[in-house]
């Protein structure tokens, strides 16, 4: 389909609502011959209560899909669109089972629901199959022309050709040839990748791209981040963007200690067993301690002790910091489960609790690696105008060997667009990458910090 982009929305909201009709239907016929009975309701729901929960249950599963990004099936793969919206069904499940629950006020047989969940699981299969060939054969792969300046661009390149159902790097320019040369061959491209190209040039090519009706894709640069969240000024007639650079402001700060509060508390008194049980698992192995502390920084450069559940052998560390590695013979075979599932970084509720972290932030880094990675990228003290994080976007979006300046880029997104909703949303998409190997692969080799 030519101008894809321009129906790309469209798109997608028809898609994702096609599903979420049949899925609130699925739930509506389910729940009307078990749960709208004289049986478990007193006063059954008739015609308008009956529309009302419908639309209710339509309207939430299209916000969960919203923010868990399952609405982008356009950009997913088969696998991520089927989980993110199971997730979605679970989450507005759990609601509608919570609402049946306050109607009758006593816990209600969940057997009902899981009947809902299976039939819409299958549906989903079906329709997530279905919407990515229709969408693939009516978008199919980019043939792209990428231009990069000082750095070659190997890892961008290498990334999107892992998704060669999407992207297909077909030739690729180095600035060094000259505006005419680039210009020459950006007109025999729909879609551009500009990556580390000087400023100047870059604003040039941007501008002609533009003009041209190419799709643009930008590797983007610090500044870029802080630009894309400024807020225009409009007391006169000339264009004006102010940036913040205080990072939360004093109402932010506040609700979002309300709720690391009350998340942690909660979530400490739910997870007791489980931290019992690891605790066990880990002594019974070695005798060494449960729990390991080590320095790290928070807001404003303050260092506290973070605690995580102990992974690798008691002396992991006794030749000086070193990252893990793949196959790190230093983990114990508890510390590979617990660090698959992220179960060792539960501790942190500890620290969240008494002020040192946030649920949502940046990932908190020890004190070696900041004062190397400073070094290097002098923007790097950038990330700590916040708590530090249990999750946070580069969690979520990064890997553990993410590049600490492509790290640096998430965590200033996250900062610079900040909102409770943005919070929410990043925790609903840590529980899909709990369940992702790929998210806790380690360092191939041991690598110097820097871009």
């Amino acid at each position: 389909m030519k101008n894809f982009e321009q129906y790309k929305k469209t798109i997608r909201f028809a898609a994702v609502s096609v599903f979420g009709l049949v899925a609130t239907l699925i739930y509506y016929f389910i729940w009307n011959a078990i749960y709208n009975t004289r049986e478990v309701l007193e006063h059954r729901f008739f015609s308008k209560g009956q529309l009302f929960i419908v639309v209710l249950y339509f309207v939430v599963l299209l916000i969960a899909e919203h923010f868990l990004g399952s609405a982008r099936i356009d950009e997913l793969r088969k696998g991520e669109i089927i989980f993110s919206s199971v997730l979605a069904l679970l989450f507005t499940n759990a609601i509608a089972y919570a609402q049946i629950c306050l109607v009758t006020a006593k816990l209600a047989n969940p057997l009902g629901f899981l009947y809902i969940l299976l039939a819409q699981t299958a549906f989903l299969c079906l329709w997530a199959y279905a919407s990515f060939t229709v969408v693939h054969s009516l978008n199919p792969p980019e043939e792209m022309l990428i231009i990069f300046g000082s750095h070659q661009a190997t890892e961008i390149v290498y990334k999107m050709s892992k998704i060669q159902e999407r992207y297909v790097i077909k030739e690729s320019i180095s600035v060094d040839e000259g505006s005419s040369a680039i210009i020459e061959r950006i007109n025999h491209y729909k879609s551009i990748v500009i990556c580390d190209v000087p400023a100047r040039l870059r604003n040039d090519l941007l501008k002609y791209c533009y003009e041209n009706d190419k799709i643009i894709y930008v590797v983007p640069k610090i500044s870029d981040i802080l630009l894309c969240s400024a807020t225009d000024v409009t007391y006169f007639d000339s264009p004006l963007l102010k940036c913040g650079s205080e990072g939360l402001t004093v109402e932010q700060r506040l609700l979002k200690r309300i709720f690391d509060v009350c998340f942690s508390g909660l979530a400490l008194l739910v997870l007791s067993p489980l931290f019992l049980i690891v605790a066990v698992c880990i002594k019974c192995y070695d005798r060494g301690p449960v729990f390991f502390k080590q320095k790290r920084y928070t807001r404003d450069m303050r260092l506290f002790d973070i605690l995580k559940f102990r992974s690798m052998v008691v002396d992991a560390e006794k030749n000086g910091p070193q990252p893990a590695v793949k196959h790190d013979s230093r983990i114990t075979p508890i510390g590979r489960v617990i660090r698959a599932t992220r179960i060792d970084e539960l501790p942190q509720l500890i620290n969240i609790l008494k002020g040192d972290m946030s649920v949502v932030g940046p990932r908190p880094e020890r004190v070696e690696y900041v004062e190397k990675y400073s070094e290097a990228i002098p923007e790097f003290r950038m990330r700590y105008k916040v708590k530090g994080g249990l999750t946070g976007y580069a969690q979520v979006y990064g890997k553990y060997n993410t590049k600490p300046y492509d790290k640096l880029k998430m965590d200033l997104i996250y900062i610079q667009n900040y909102s409770i909703a943005l919070d929410l949303k990043l925790m609903l998409m840590t529980i899909r990458i709990m369940f992702s190997l790929e998210s806790t692969e380690g360092f191939k080799e041991k690598k110097e910090p820097g871009k």
